[in-house]
């Protein structure tokens, strides 16, 4: 037992060392995995945030065409960076035909054109804007929040005239206290909910992905280089040699995994720390459940693709396999996140890779339901082992030195 263990290891010393002698190996498993994360919820909403602070400061061309002048329009603008062009016209047909401005909209001329036509005691409107082009929606945008402000305003004197009361008239119905108050949830269950919709689609797809490659290499490649008879030379058991690539390969993309988790749980401090979301409540069950969960799909996935690389005759012919096989994984990943968890029925536990999904969700959520827990440990188990043997089967073929065509 101590010998075959020692053999074990020994091939997947051989494999993560020969694996991770590339450049290339390094910044796919450790700089990427540490930076997604941090890019994705800190540089992103940075990058956003100064996008909109630049829209709020862009200047945008705004032509007012109206039968009747609109001294609110000019009131509304008067503290934004837009300038207004107005036309006394009058109008014949439909405000929102582009007619004459079409090409000078087009154009860039004008970012916008509003059209106003006041008539029977109400003002008609029309916005002749290019949707395709960031500065027009950005004058959409000022002027249907001048319009807004506008109608607010004649409504509340419109009302005053008649003699009733503006508040109490225009707002009849209201919420009393705080609405953070009346949420019985915890901001660590809050928080949990919000990790729940994207942390399993993200794990599941980067664990599958991150195996590719060194799958690749450790079975298609080596035939390719031709090492892998030396490796099958050696005093040792197919099945040994399949252990020794599977942990060599486990190895690989644990560390990945890991430090992804390290880049979110860096993320989601600097988050908590700007109130934008916080830390989940979980208990120590929970959190020991999700590793096994993770730890039940990495087996599984890990000894399918090695399974689906030793079939294949090259690394082109692996890759081609491999690369689009992740769509087993992002259809269910996306599917489960739709699933109400509430009232949910046991059968979406048992299915393959699902069940690993809506465990994740679940168990974010620091919901321990026995029931669920029973049916994916047991059927991950199973899936893992067919997985397992499949690979084995795969291993013990006497064509994977004798042909590469």
């Amino acid at each position: 037992m101590n010998k075959s263990l020692h053999r074990i290891t020994t091939i997947a010393k051989k494999e993560v060392v020969e694996f991770a002698r590339d450049w290339r190996t390094i910044v796919a498993i450790i700089i990427i995995p540490i930076l997604m994360f941090p890019v994705l919820f800190i540089v992103f909403p940075i990058l956003l945030e100064s996008e909109a602070a630049e829209l709020d400061s862009k200047e945008v061309n705004v032509e007012v065409q109206y039968n009747s002048y609109p001294d609110f329009i000019v009131t509304q603008f008067n503290n934004t960076t837009t300038q207004l062009t107005l036309i006394s016209t009058n109008f014949t047909g439909s405000l929102s035909d582009p007619r004459d401005d079409l090409d000078r909209v087009r154009d860039m001329e004008i970012d916008a054109v509003l059209r106003l036509n006041y008539s029977s005691d109400i003002w008609y409107y029309s916005i002749i804007h290019l949707s395709t082009s960031e500065s027009s929606s950005e004058a959409k945008a000022r002027i249907i929040n001048a319009l807004i402000s506008f109608e607010n305003n004649l409504t509340a004197q419109r009302i005053a005239a008649g003699g009733l009361e503006v508040n109490s008239t225009l707002d009849p119905l209201r919420w009393d206290g705080e609405t953070s108050n009346a949420d019985v949830a915890t901001e660590g269950e809050q928080a949990g909910l919000i990790l729940s919709l994207f942390i399993p689609l993200v794990l599941a797809i980067w664990t599958f992905s991150s195996a590719i490659q060194p799958s690749i290499d450790m079975t298609a490649g080596e035939r390719e280089r031709g090492t892998l008879e030396a490796l099958l030379g050696l005093p040792c058991s197919r099945n040994e040699l399949l252990v020794g690539k599977w942990l060599g390969v486990a190895t690989i993309t644990g560390v990945g995994v890991l430090l992804q988790i390290v880049g979110l749980l860096f993320a989601i401090g600097y988050l908590a720390s700007s109130d934008f979301i916080g830390v989940p409540d979980l208990s120590g069950f929970a959190i020991l459940l999700i590793i096994l969960s993770i730890m039940l799909f990495a087996i599984m996935v890990v000894a399918l693709e090695l399974a689906l690389a030793m079939r294949s005759h090259s690394v082109k012919e692996a890759g081609s396999i491999l690369g689009p096989a992740i769509i087993l994984i992002i259809f269910p990943a996306l599917f489960t996140q739709v699933i109400n968890l509430d009232g949910i029925e046991s059968f979406w536990f048992g299915i393959p890779v699902i069940n690993i999904l809506l465990a994740l969700r679940e168990l974010l959520l620091d919901r321990v339901i026995i029931e669920h827990v029973v049916i994916w440990m047991i059927t991950s188990i199973v899936y893992a082992t067919l997985a397992a043997y499949y690979a084995a089967r795969q291993f013990k073929r006497e064509d994977i030195v004798t042909t590469l065509s």
